[in-house]
């Protein structure tokens, strides 16, 4: 027998949108408090930003079988999709209204391995240097029992927001 699962998300272009006209952290604010949308790839991956101040974002996952790798653990992929989510967004939490991040890059040690008995884990993310073109976060993956499974470090460029006048 087959597993199904679905699930929905909304217009990614609304948060996109918003982006330009307010800071960092009170863009991630909006979205933690569901004034804006998430972005699509927490409906996909069915994760959560919990927690959110200046330099600092946690995000949570639930493992699912729907998350495993062929031999029946985490996939390395969503390990780095939940650290580069809350080292970035750590990053974006620090920046000005009309500012924006891009990674530039994400380095992983992955130390032990996640399945569905692990339970719900924490992505930590805290930003570690700011400056005017770049940012340097990292972040550690944790469980409820606070061992640490992953810890990542990623700089990020940053840029100015096109910002429309409508």
């Amino acid at each position: 027998m087959g597993r199904i699962r679905t699930y929905e998300w909304e217009d990614p272009s609304v948060s996109a949108g918003a982006l330009g006209h307010m800071s960092g952290l009170e863009f991630l604010r909006a979205t933690l408090n569901g004034q804006l949308p998430g972005p699509p790839v927490m409906a996909a991956l069915g994760f959560a930003l919990e927690e959110v101040e200046h330099g600092l974002t946690v995000f949570s996952l639930m493992p699912g079988e729907e998350h495993y790798n062929p031999i029946g653990s985490l996939h390395g992929g969503v390990y780095a999709t939940l650290l580069d989510s809350a080292a970035g967004c750590a990053v974006q939490s620090t920046l000005s209204e009309g500012m924006a991040y891009t990674s530039l890059d994400l380095t992983v040690k992955f130390l032990r391995p996640i399945t569905v008995d692990t339970g719900k884990v924490r992505a930590v993310g805290t930003v570690v240097s700011g400056g005017r073109r770049t940012g340097l976060a990292q972040a550690e993956l944790r469980d409820g029992t606070d061992r640490l499974f992953a810890h990542a470090t990623s700089s990020c460029m940053l840029f100015p927001v096109p910002v429309s006048a409508d």
